[in-house]
């Protein structure tokens, strides 16, 4: 009995440092992007592509993931998750163009993606009754902490030791969690394991890189440009086509029936609203930060950090409320408070101080902090418990896809209110254009919270006691990437 309590905590142990490890990427990146942008001698596209190779690869694979797991072996799949997540950060690190850095990070996400099926699916084969909620209230914790972490990491490793220490940081702490995981934790395979559904993932991944790919490159040539308008038209084709080709699959990676209840899409414009807006706008303000105001990598972080820490005070007690109230009164008004937190940051001016943030900041992160914690119930609570890790995957998939094109979308206007400036009007037209970037991430914001009000009908929850040995994938949609 010791042993099993013994092997359980060890698993409890490997999953928190695979989450770590991946979470802490997500955000330690954007604050290193214009160290790396100066060092690789990169564009502008080459930066956007440095969040949407990860975010894409998060998106595409992430479905697929789970099923592979469920195939495979969840201890398994994890070890491959690890493995290509740590060997895609060494060459990441190890990167001396902006090319090879964009394929680690879609081949480093391909990995992020694989620990993230994996890893709740492992907590909840191993935890029972009150020990499950133990481990998934730890699991939440170290989550909150990488996220908030991220900033104030990246930035002291790149003011210090450059920003290829923000990748190779991660080689001891993947290389502990494979060895604990080969070592003590205990392989399973559910009945009844999904198969993989090959045609909607290339529909899906071709569409989902077509789009962004036109829209990161209409700040470059131009909307009307021929590699603008065919991979945007591509992109609509199969994207339109994809409810139709899942339509014929046995086992579709997207069961669109769940598409029939209003609650479900609520959650996911929610989910979709809180990447293409806060967290879609972490790159400009961080931009603004070091090209605008000149400040460190580090003196970055720390400001942005405002928005990570505040996140994660709300974020403890907005879990707890989740469990007496509707999830409606905490997505729909957190989001709104997120709308205006990135409205107070707006009204920058060319030699205006970074504290013109600081309520911004705040306000916008306590906001984000209402919303992420029950996200997880508005993707899972309307489904019985054997759809949880299909619609949890959706969910993140809302999530990944949200940032991805709200990074290149929202690059196209930033790049365009710069294409025409001089070096004696640059601060004017950098202010001016960072105030259209949070306008437009304001009303995003506001659109998904007033949409999330609407949508997510308590009727439309179902209740359902503990499934045994299954879920689990559903608490994912409780982490933003």
């Amino acid at each position: 009995m010791a042993e099993t309590n013994i092997h359980k905590y060890w698993t409890l142990a490997a999953v928190c440092l695979g989450i770590f490890v991946l979470l802490i990427d997500i955000t330690i990146v954007v604050v290193a992007l214009p160290s790396i942008r100066a060092a690789l001698h990169t564009s502008f596209a080459d930066v956007q592509w440095t969040i949407d190779a990860y975010s894409l690869s998060l998106a595409s694979v992430m479905l697929p993931s789970g099923s592979l797991a469920d195939i495979l072996g969840r201890r398994r799949v994890f070890i491959g998750g690890l493995a290509i997540f740590t060997t895609g950060s060494l060459l990441c690190g190890l990167s001396d163009s902006g090319l090879m850095l964009i394929a680690f990070r879609a081949f480093q996400g391909i990995g992020g993606a694989t620990i993230f099926a994996a890893s709740l699916a492992l907590l909840a084969q191993t935890f029972r009754g009150k020990e499950r909620g133990l481990a998934f209230g730890v699991w939440g914790a170290v989550a909150g902490a990488a996220s908030g972490l991220g900033p104030l990491l990246g930035g002291l490793l790149t003011t210090e030791l450059g920003w290829r220490w923000i990748f190779f940081v991660n080689l001891p702490i993947g290389a502990v969690a494979i060895l604990i995981t080969l070592t003590r934790v205990h392989e399973f395979r559910p009945q009844g394991a999904r198969r993989i559904d090959v045609p909607g993932f290339a529909v899906l991944t071709v569409g989902l890189f077509c789009l962004v790919y036109g829209l990161i490159e209409s700040s470059r040539r131009g909307w009307s440009a021929l590699g603008v308008v065919a991979p945007l038209a591509i992109a609509v084709a199969l994207l339109a086509a994809f409810p139709l080709v899942e339509r014929r699959q046995r086992q579709p990676m997207f069961d669109l029936r769940l598409f029939r209840k209003p609650a479900f899409v609520g959650g996911l414009i929610a989910a979709f609203g809180m990447n293409a807006s806060l967290f879609a706008m972490a790159l400009y303000l961080t931009l603004y930060l070091q090209d605008g105001l000149r400040l460190s990598a580090l003196a970055a972080g720390l400001r942005v950090a405002l928005i990570t820490g505040t996140m994660m005070l709300t974020a403890m007690p907005a879990g707890r409320v989740s469990q007496h109230i509707p999830v409606r009164w905490l997505i729909g008004p957190g989001l709104m408070i997120v709308g205006i937190g990135l409205l107070l940051m707006r009204g920058i001016t060319p030699g205006a101080s970074w504290t013109h943030l600081i309520v911004g900041f705040v306000v916008a992160g306590a906001g984000a902090g209402l919303v992420n914690p029950p996200l997880a119930s508005a993707a899972v609570g309307v489904v019985a418990p054997r759809d949880a890790g299909v619609a949890s995957g959706i969910s993140n998939t809302a999530r990944q896809v949200g940032i991805a094109t709200a990074v290149a979308a929202l690059g196209s206007v930033f790049a365009h209110g710069l294409s025409h400036t001089t070096a004696a009007t640059v601060g004017a037209h950098f202010a001016s254009t960072l105030n259209e970037l949070l306008l437009i991430a304001a009303i995003t914001a506001l659109a998904g919270g007033l949409l999330a009000l609407l949508l997510l009908r308590p009727r439309d929850f179902v209740q359902h006691g503990e499934p045994s040995g299954e879920i689990q994938r559903p608490q994912l949609a409780a982490v933003q990437a």
